[in-house]
């Protein structure tokens, strides 16, 4: 059985399995804090604002879980953050004011947020933790040897060289990540880092690109140009998601 059901502006998808008493919920969250991003279907904006030790109103929906599995890193990835320093409780009302804060400083002090809940509320040996690492995008096919006004749309191969690197998978920004569960790990909460950045590198030719849901319709500019509308971020299902899927598996049941 597979349902939706609305809570607190956050759309959570829950699939349950009667037969094994089971249910996964899908919850959004991109930024694990509260952001202007919460909503599931009206999130795009160039300016993103976060209440940035504000995680209550997320973390709620997640204590008791027997498994939870985290993922944040892509939407931190914007040059600054904006964190909420005063107003009222509309994250981007006219008269707040913010503090333009650097996407890698930002992330750092997101993850502390997550990581003070995690170790106040979380008990280990209840609940398995995971998270998952940052995955490659494919937005300038110049750093693969293409077009500079090109992207992933049309790409049919992977990059052969297993050395490649894209330029928006941050080492800083991981660093962060690892850093921060080892401190949790030193606290006595475990939690299980699925890396699975390298495996999406070379992946220019596993994304949707024009192949996914519109929410407007196509400009003149974009039907001349279809890399314009191009979604080289998420991926095709089946897919490389697969894999990392069954990495997740062997972790949770060795």
């Amino acid at each position: 059985m597979s349902m939706f059901k609305h809570a607190c502006n956050v759309l959570i998808k829950v699939n349950t399995t009667q037969d094994y008493n089971i249910s996964i919920d899908f919850y959004w969250a991109p930024m694990l804090v509260e952001s202007n991003g919460d909503s599931p279907t009206d999130h795009l904006t160039p300016f993103r604002i976060v209440r940035i030790k504000s995680i209550e109103k997320h973390a709620r929906h997640w204590v008791n879980s027997d498994i939870l599995v985290f993922n944040s890193y892509r939407w931190w990835r914007s040059h600054v953050v904006n964190f909420l320093k005063s107003g009222g409780s509309l994250l981007d009302d006219r008269n707040n004011v913010y503090e333009e804060v650097n996407m890698v400083r930002a992330y750092k002090l997101g993850l502390k947020t997550w990581s003070n809940w995690a170790h106040t509320h979380i008990d280990p040996s209840k609940t398995k933790l995971f998270f998952m690492s940052a995955t490659a995008v494919h937005l300038m096919a110049n750093e693969w040897g293409g077009m500079s006004t090109m992207n992933c749309y049309g790409e049919t191969e992977p990059v052969m060289d297993d050395r490649f690197w894209e330029s928006q998978t941050d080492p800083k920004m991981l660093s962060i990540l690892e850093s921060s569960l080892h401190n949790l790990k030193a606290k006595g909460v475990n939690v299980q880092i699925i890396n699975i950045t390298q495996l999406t590198q070379c992946r220019k030719d596993a994304h949707p690109a024009l192949y996914r849901k519109h929410w407007r319709p196509l400009t003149d500019e974009q039907k001349k140009n279809p890399q314009l509308a191009s979604d080289c971020s998420h991926w095709c299902l089946p897919g490389v998601p697969d894999i990392w899927n069954e990495l997740l598996l062997a972790y949770i049941f060795q």
